[in-house]
């Protein structure tokens, strides 16, 4: 595996607002106590001016801000990767604030500059669709360096390839994106250009930023977290009204649970409704939705590029949909290539070392889920193998696992989690996927204005998620074991989970 190794270097708690990795892409910053959590989502100046980065779809990279500034010098402003998307941009502006927003130009870049009474709705545009500038893209426009010694065709063939491959596709069912959530908005127009105005339904809790991008986005959506009662509540919704897709993360982020799509899938099929499938957390390796969904959006970002400093997503047509030939026409019609080639010159070159990292990825979540679970100051935890294991067994590649992605809940919750927190030894930040260990308080991240409403449905505010690394398992535990405060020895009375 040719990695560079950043585990060394990340192995470790950093301090507050420092990059993670140590790269000015990365994609996650320091939050290395539990109240810096609050003090991010609370604004405070101590914490915010700290800040050296953040993901960017959440935190504007100062080389972007710097891009901005030129495009609209002294108002709100962000740049966009074409005309088409500023366009719609600027658009979006008017619809929802009223505030003027007019697209600009600069050296051959493109933004929108509006008024400080359309600056959320700016942001709200950049955030959730994802169409967002990356840090390479910015910082070459302001260098204004010249990338035509990269083979841009090839670069993006070689990575299309790649992805064909692991989806079991053709290169042209690959559809490139600057971000995963780019990746979702295009499915989610896709079906929409199929039935204008319908409904859209979320199967399962999602990612926080999903579950928003279909409320501004995606008509009408509804939020189906009882993954038991979906099956019925789905063809009830589809009795009553149109429905322009169905969309589930397999598995779930944060508990990691999936749906039963062999009860799912036939009534979707029978009502005609698209399913669309998001496999960040589960990953190409270890899952194949190919059986049930029409549309798979994945973030790159993640497991597949491994390294946490770079973005990425794409839109795979899936070959065996019945409605394949119809939504990839309209995908294709949608489409631009957003990617930057720099960009997608990383992602090629990581995605190459993909399965060898996973398999690694696998034990290692495995093994730290199994002792958390049996581990006396830990009250529950989720995990794909024990979180409606049946259904996430019924998609499983043959030779996949079950991830890296964790979540646990610690006894006495409310005193506890804070403190766990503060002692787990480990980088802490937003994101999952990288080759070192990640964690992060989840629901204090994605749901901090309305934590009683995610506890309503089964996500507790204490809830603490790891994603877990490529490190010495042995090792990573110590660290773990000792933030718990309690011996790692098992349960009285229970065995091996």
């Amino acid at each position: 595996m040719n990695d560079r190794n950043p585990i060394a270097e990340t192995l470790q708690e950093r301090e507050l607002g420092s990059l993670l990795p140590l790269s000015e892409h990365a994609v996650s910053v320091a939050l290395p106590k539990w109240q810096d959590v609050v003090g991010y989502e609370e604004k405070w100046p101590e914490v915010v001016d700290s800040l050296q980065g953040g993901y960017p779809r959440c935190v504007i990279h100062p080389g972007v801000l710097e891009l901005a500034e030129l495009l609209a010098p002294g108002e709100p402003c962000l740049p966009f990767p074409s005309l088409r998307v500023a366009e719609a941009a600027a658009a979006f502006i008017r619809a929802h604030s009223g505030a003027e927003a007019r697209v600009v130009r600069w050296e051959g870049e493109f933004g929108v500059a509006t008024t400080q009474g359309g600056a959320d709705s700016l942001k709200i545009f950049w955030r959730y669709p994802g169409q967002i500038v990356s840090t390479r893209r910015a910082r070459a426009a302001l260098s204004r360096a010249s990338t035509e010694r990269l083979d841009d065709r090839a670069i993006r063939q070689d990575l299309r390839r790649q992805l064909a491959g692991l989806y079991d596709c053709n290169e042209d069912d690959v559809f490139l994106h600057p971000s995963g959530m780019a990746a979702l908005y295009h499915a989610l127009r896709a079906v929409q250009a199929r039935r204008p105005g319908a409904a859209t339904v979320q199967l399962g809790f999602p990612y926080s930023d999903s579950l928003r991008l279909l409320k501004w986005f995606g008509g009408e959506p509804t939020l189906l977290h009882d993954l038991g009662e979906a099956p019925a509540c789905i063809e009830e919704i589809a009795r009553l009204r149109s429905v322009a897709a169905c969309c589930t993360e397999i598995p779930g982020n944060p508990l990691l649970g999936t749906a039963d799509l062999g009860a799912v899938t036939p009534i979707l099929r029978r009502f005609g409704i698209p399913l669309i499938v998001d496999d960040a957390v589960g990953s190409p390796f270890n899952v194949d939705a190919s059986a049930h969904a029409d549309l798979i959006a994945t973030s790159l970002t993640k497991f597949l590029a491994g390294s946490g400093d770079v973005m990425g997503g794409c839109v795979v047509c899936n070959p065996r949909s019945p409605y394949y030939p119809e939504l990839k026409a309209l995908a294709a019609g949608l489409h631009e290539e957003h990617l930057w080639v720099e960009d997608a010159a990383v992602l090629a070159a990581r995605i190459s070392g993909f399965a060898e990292r996973m398999r690694l990825h696998n034990a290692n979540g495995l093994e730290i889920a199994r002792r958390l679970r049996e581990h006396r100051a830990v009250e529950r935890v989720w995990y794909p193998q024990w979180s409606d294991g049946a259904a996430y067994e019924a998609v499983r590649r043959p030779g996949g696992g079950w991830g890296a992605l964790v979540s646990f809940l610690p006894k006495d919750a409310a005193t506890a989690a804070p403190q766990i927190y503060d002692r787990l030894p480990i980088a802490k930040g937003p994101s999952f996927g990288t080759v070192f260990t990640l964690a992060c308080p989840f629901t204090l991240l994605g749901h901090y204005c309305e934590l009683e409403w995610a506890e309503s449905l089964g996500v507790p505010r204490e809830l603490i998620r790891l994603s877990v690394g490529l490190e010495d398992v042995e090792e990573l535990w110590r660290g773990i074991a000792a933030a718990l405060g309690q011996p790692g020895s098992q349960r009285e009375g229970e065995g091996d989970a």
